[in-house]
């Protein structure tokens, strides 16, 4: 707009030689300048933009514009029609109040401009082919106005709708982090009175397999059974300590450590809760690839061992890549059936399982997890069978 009034204005005054008072209207083509510099400012400002303050914006290009007319002839100027610019931005941006408010101003200023102006040529200093040519002027300045103003509206509309259009995303997207947000509270509320009711069931089958090894002495099958199952109790008892623990000392962030060490402890954790599971692993280390150790990450890797465990705990690939220096690749492929394609698009959520005994939490934790640590994982049919889960975690910058 401040370009083409303007262009406008130097047209008229070296072009036409209109008679009009060049200051003037330059100081409020300057005032133009100004606001819309003190916007480009505000908008950079963290503070929030209120209805009101957009409000008396648009208010001060109404008047701006109406002073720019006021010395260029008034209603009969063709760029009379910038006077909507204000009332679309409103209509497009401001509740209902504003916009009627901004439709009775803009009235009134045009009502005012029919009869007060500066015209812009005397009628008695003028002969009837002047006058002739003036009207042709005018035409062609309003066919130029209508022109501008299609352009305008096509193009300050469009950005509204596409703003809105994000605004809307973002909306979308925040609500979805609640309901996960609430979803994950609900699931730790359970998963912490679970593990508080688990201590006392783990004693009495650590006290009951005791009792049972000391009244069989002389059954060497059962003493290899009761032992493989004192084992397991203590892991548990163990997990349900650490757990505790971890969570009550850990704090926000924990130490940076490499991705590759990480990845080892956790392999070997697994492996120790699953001696049944065979697997590879080609881990390439790096010592500058590191990553915020936490509890959280350690579960969701975790999770994904035993997912694919699941599947089937013969011959899984574990193999760690670093496509980038700041990105990780974390791909396990396991020789199970593979994903069920109706439920491909579900998987992630919160209860969806494709196991028959699962309870759909544990990629769901996985996934909110790895997004928390700004990485993600995707899941895939491997073309020679069984699944491929790759896990992209970014990595810190290097010390």
């Amino acid at each position: 707009m401040l370009f083409v009034q303007s262009a406008a204005l130097m047209f008229a005054l070296f072009f036409l030689h209109l008679n009009l008072n060049a200051w003037l209207l330059g100081s409020v083509l300057v005032a133009l300048l100004l606001l819309n510099l003190m916007t480009f400012a505000r908008l950079h400002s963290p503070l929030p933009v209120t209805d009101w303050e957009l409000f008396s914006q648009v208010c001060a290009d109404m008047a701006l514009y109406g002073c720019l007319l006021y010395q260029s002839g008034g209603a009969t100027n063709p760029f009379i029609f910038t006077l909507l610019v204000p009332l679309l931005i409103t209509a497009a941006t401001l509740p209902k109040r504003f916009t009627l408010l901004m439709a009775l101003m803009v009235v009134a200023l045009y009502s005012i401009l029919l009869r007060h102006f500066q015209p812009l040529i005397e009628p008695g200093s003028s002969h009837q082919h002047q006058l002739l040519n003036l009207f042709d002027l005018h035409v062609i300045g309003m066919w130029i106005n209508f022109l501008f103003t299609v352009l305008l509206i096509s193009w300050f509309i469009t950005r509204m709708q596409l703003s809105l259009q994000v605004q809307t995303q973002v909306l979308q997207q925040e609500r979805d982090q609640r309901i996960q947000d609430q979803q994950l509270l609900s699931l730790a509320t359970m998963a912490a009175g679970t593990a508080h009711e688990l201590g006392t069931p783990l004693a009495t089958m650590q006290v009951t397999l005791k009792e049972m090894a000391l009244d069989h002495p002389d059954d060497d099958q059962l003493q290899e059974d009761i032992a493989l199952l004192q084992e397991q109790v203590q892991l548990c008892s163990q997990r349900l300590r650490q757990l505790a623990h971890k969570v009550r000392d850990e704090q926000d962030s924990g130490p940076a450590v490499p991705l590759s060490t990480l990845l080892a402890a956790v392999i070997e954790e697994w492996t120790l809760m699953r001696p049944e599971v065979s697997h590879t692993q080609a881990i390439a280390a790096n010592d500058q690839a590191r990553v915020q150790d936490s509890t959280a990450l350690r579960q969701a890797l975790l999770n994904l061992f035993n997912n694919a465990a699941d599947a089937c705990p013969d011959a899984i690939e574990v193999e760690l890549s670093y496509p980038s220096p700041e990105q990780a690749q974390l791909r396990i492929r396991d020789q199970g059936p593979g994903l069920p394609l109706e439920q491909a698009d579900q998987l992630g959520k919160p209860f969806v399982t494709t196991k028959g005994r699962g309870l759909g939490i544990g990629l769901f934790l996985t996934t909110s997890t790895l997004a928390r640590h700004h990485g993600e994982v995707r899941l895939y049919n491997h073309p020679d069978g069984g699944t491929l889960t790759e896990v992209c975690l970014p990595l810190l910058p290097p010390q």
